[in-house]
């Protein structure tokens, strides 16, 4: 059996192969763990670049590039010299010119063609992050193993995370204690929301405030670990839940099944788009799908692309997806794999309330609203 960074190694390879090229230059973080299995180039994380690049040759012979600061834990800590060789410099050569370390991915080609990157490095260097992403798309085995264990810590969180927050509480409060919680399982959320009340209902992206929860809280995480990340969002009610908010929850919990049964291999990005937007519009809420985007592909990045009415992107077999259909006050966000045998849900939190939704003699579950 080829191992993941063989596997990934092959694509990369067919990649190069298909648009003539001579190599590849990895420098993106997510693009850093997605070759290496999950491990990371993170030093600087309001940046996409990491500490040091990789690059991949056409004929599948692996680099490192990084100055004489990074390379030595990078090597100790990160990868191993038997996968990728090392190619080290000063960092002072490094700072002295942009290009230098293109060049030097260069210099390491032989035949004369010419190599690209992930990251819009300059001119002098084609970009193509857009090819890299279709090599991410289908998940190998020991991917989807992560992924299925970051989805069940990070949905066991999201369940008892109401035991540790209570109303009165602001919203930065509890995003705080969300991120605490994460982190005891060495997750990271790299995006926290969290709506109180009226809130939820004026914004889709409801960034954590000093506003305080009374009745109602929407959370919603994109959680990673080791390069993955899963999105989920949660909702709580202290009390009675209004009819009007369970009417609707009902509501995207259908569009939310619509969602899932269209996901399928060989599927279109517009074509599920489509189907979405019917069922917004079966349950009387046919704008809503005008008012926020609905999510769509997941993996080394939160959404590597979401279904819109001109996606001609294709639903690979093993692929995630975290869909996020909203109307106005409530939403249903949860992550899973599109595998050959059917949704695969990654996200699921123990004992929290699901809306159970058949479609063509199937079951989709959505997340429902916790009564507190």
């Amino acid at each position: 059996m080829k191992n993941e960074i063989e596997i990934k190694t092959e694509r990369l390879m067919q990649m190069l192969s298909a648009e003539n090229l001579g190599g590849v230059l990895l420098g993106s973080q997510a693009n850093f763990a997605w070759a290496t299995g999950g491990r990371s180039s993170g030093i600087n994380l309001s940046i996409e670049s990491g500490a040091c690049s990789l690059f991949v040759r056409a004929d599948g012979k692996k680099f490192v590039l990084a100055n004489n600061i990074e390379m030595p834990r990078i090597l100790a800590e990160e990868i191993s010299v038997e996968e990728f060789e090392p190619v080290k410099f000063s960092w002072q050569d490094e700072k002295s010119s942009g290009d230098f370390v293109i060049e030097k991915a260069k210099s390491l080609v032989s035949d004369g063609k010419n190599i690209a990157s992930d990251l819009a490095l300059s001119s002098n260097i084609r970009a193509v992050e857009g090819l890299i992403a279709r090599c991410r798309y289908e998940l190998t085995e020991a991917e989807i193993e992560r992924f299925r264990s970051l989805g069940k810590d990070a949905g066991s969180v999201m369940s008892k995370i109401f035991e540790l927050i209570k109303p009165g509480e602001t919203e930065k409060t509890i995003a705080r204690k969300v991120k605490n919680a994460l982190a005891f399982f060495n997750i990271e959320s790299v995006v926290t929301l969290v709506g109180a009340d009226d809130r939820i209902e004026k914004f889709r992206h409801p960034v954590p405030t000093a506003n305080t929860w009374k009745k109602v809280l929407l959370i919603a995480v994109c959680a990673k670990r080791e390069g993955l990340i899963a999105s989920l969002s949660r909702i709580a009610c202290v009390g009675e839940i209004p009819d009007e908010l369970q009417r609707k929850t009902e509501a995207v919990a259908h569009v939310f099944a619509r969602f899932l049964s269209a996901t399928r291999a060989g599927a279109n990005g517009a074509e599920i788009f489509r189907i979405a937007a019917d069922a917004y519009a079966e349950k009387g809420f046919g704008d809503e799908i005008n008012l926020h985007h609905q999510g769509g592909a997941a993996g080394y990045k939160s959404r590597d692309w979401v279904a819109h009415p001109a996606s001609a992107e294709i639903v690979q077999k093993n692929q995630a997806f975290a869909w996020n259909p909203s109307i106005t006050g409530t939403k249903a966000e949860e992550t899973v794999i599109a595998g050959e045998n059917g949704i695969e849900y990654l996200t699921a939190s123990p004992d929290f309330p699901q809306i159970r939704t058949e479609i063509d003699g199937k079951e989709f579950f959505a997340p429902g609203i916790l009564k507190l």
